[in-house]
């Protein structure tokens, strides 16, 4: 994607396999797609806007072997097309073994149409899914 200023981000899992069924679940409803799985270095899938190459979000294998670990102050945002979307995606990252880290709803404090929502992958990555009207 021209002018993007991200080629992708990426977090870690033990368990590609749970890490697709989480994901699939979360980010299908955002309007990314499945992307073929990681052709060079350690296994893994990535998801991103249809008929796009990049930017990608990745899930892999750490490259160094060792488990995976979310770091602290990090977190993943996806912006969501709808309130809606929003909704299902936390939904469904709860019921595909996240946890809520704020559930839905308006954060005015941040501008008055951020509309969002925070969980935790079964990794324990923060992600992010917002809606803005403008």
């Amino acid at each position: 994607m021209p002018g993007s200023m991200f080629s992708h981000v990426m977090v870690g899992a033990r368990d590609l396999e749970a890490a697709a069924r989480f994901y699939d679940a979360v980010l299908l409803p955002l309007g990314l797609e499945r992307g073929p799985d990681a052709e060079a270095g350690p296994k893994g899938i990535c998801y991103r806007q249809p008929g796009s190459r990049h930017p990608t979000f990745d899930v892999q294998e750490p490259f160094d072997g060792s488990p995976p670990s979310p770091g602290n102050g990090c977190m993943v945002a996806f912006m969501a097309p709808s309130r809606a979307a929003v909704n299902t995606a936390h939904a469904a990252a709860l019921a595909h073994g996240g946890t809520d880290e704020g559930a839905p709803g308006l954060r005015e404090r941040y501008a008055p149409d951020y509309y969002g929502a925070y969980v935790r992958d079964p990794e324990g990555n923060k992600l992010h899914f917002v809606h803005r009207e403008g």
